[in-house]
């Protein structure tokens, strides 16, 4: 299945695009979760804060289909 991702803020770092911030797509088995698209792009679960999928919050258990557009963002400090 194929899904396009978008990193926002510092995971941006872990992006397969050939552009800095923009989204890229990702190609997974078709039983696939949240969690297996952490582990391809090897992002540590502590650097994902929020995981939207087609705009709604999921959670890492999350099953995927072909064409979701996944977007992921870090825990933001402020002040």
């Amino acid at each position: 299945m194929h899904l396009t991702v978008k990193l926002y803020a510092t995971l941006s770092r872990y992006g397969l695009g050939k552009q800095p911030r923009a989204p890229f797509e990702v190609e997974l088995s078709e039983k696939a979760t949240l969690q297996d698209l952490f582990n391809q792009l090897e992002i540590p679960l502590e650097e994902i804060r929020i995981t939207f999928v087609n705009g709604v919050i999921q959670e890492a258990g999350w099953k995927l289909k072909d064409g979701d557009e996944v977007g992921m963002f870090p825990p933001i400090g402020g002040g």
